[in-house]
């Protein structure tokens, strides 16, 4: 018999084949999850919940899951799962590191870029015809610039790669210094955002970090700075970002995350000065297949009863 599985997510056709094909799979696209979606029969017989990052498992889902077993997370964020829950009943959780850093670090290059030359405001310039009237407004510069960047981990440390290779100056805050990293440590984030001509911010997210990013570290930013989101929406107070790029007191800002994502605030919408997409770090065919293949290994190494590839500890 093969083992049941609760799979939640837009996962790649490959990975939604491959669960179909070790496991006795009921697949979920629709979030959140009605209630009525699983049987009391069923959720009696789930043995393993595969979950995109952004989904996770409530406390509420795990708990009306007698047999579960393991938790195994499509993504590196694990904050939308409730892990109080799953350690009460010893139930393991993986994530999957290590696969994603390099898709997302060149994401959040990209959107750095596309802010400072004006790539998305410039090619709406070409289509509408404006350019016959006159010629684009000059953009910013990157080479030379301080790039400010909140979380050295996988991706905040292949962003800081990255934009030496623009000869730009790479600074960075964490909880805590790292002796190995090339990269000057600010420990204050405040002086961090104010030494920053851009600010990426690349850290965990999750209850520690809710609100980092807040009203004085975006006045510390300033009027000429950019504020670059690869990480969660939650890291950042929202309500402070949008009336400092309303009113100037932050010049431009290019996200990829949000509180409330895909239903973020209208506000945005109407904002000339920030960048917007939709929750696409990792996303290409390549490393999303990568990241599905590695969070079913997990699975299959536990219901074999061998050693998780990448337990979240």
């Amino acid at each position: 018999m093969k083992p049941v599985v609760l799979s939640l997510g837009a996962f790649p056709s490959a990975t939604v084949e491959t669960l179909a094909e070790r496991f006795e799979d009921y697949h979920y696209t629709v979030y959140p999850l009605p209630d009525e979606a699983l049987s009391a029969e069923l959720k009696g017989r789930i043995r393993g919940i595969a979950t995109e990052a952004n989904r996770g498992a409530t406390r509420a889902l795990i708990e009306s899951l007698p047999r579960l077993e393991i938790i195994s997370c499509f993504g590196v964020g694990i904050d939308a799962i409730d892990l109080a829950a799953a350690r009460e009943r010893n139930i393991p959780v993986t994530n999957t590191p290590g696969i994603l850093a390099d898709e997302c670090a060149d994401l959040a290059v990209g959107m750095m870029l596309a802010s400072a030359r004006q790539i998305v405001f410039a090619d709406a310039f070409v289509r509408s015809g404006d350019w016959l009237k006159g010629p684009l407004p000059l953009g910013r510069s990157v080479g030379g610039k301080t790039l400010g960047i909140v979380g050295l981990g996988g991706i905040g440390r292949a962003i800081a790669d990255r934009a030496a290779a623009f000869r730009m100056n790479v600074i960075w805050h964490g909880p805590r210094p790292k002796p190995e990293v090339p990269y000057p440590y600010v420990p204050d984030l405040v002086a961090l955002a104010r030494r920053s001509d851009y600010l990426m911010v690349a850290c965990r997210g999750g209850p520690p970090t809710r609100g980092l990013v807040s009203a004085e570290v975006l006045d510390a930013l300033g009027p000429k700075g950019t504020l670059i989101n690869i990480a969660r929406g939650s890291v950042v107070d929202e309500e402070a970002l949008i009336a400092r790029l309303r009113d100037g007191r932050l010049g431009f800002a290019a996200l990829d995350v949000y509180e409330n994502s895909p239903r973020i605030r209208p506000e945005f919408m109407t904002l000339e000065n920030v960048i917007l997409q939709p929750h696409q770090g990792s996303a290409t065919v390549e490393t999303r297949t990568a990241i599905g293949q590695l969070m079913i290994d997990n699975l299959t190494a536990h219901f074999a009863g061998r050693p998780l590839l990448t337990p979240v500890t």
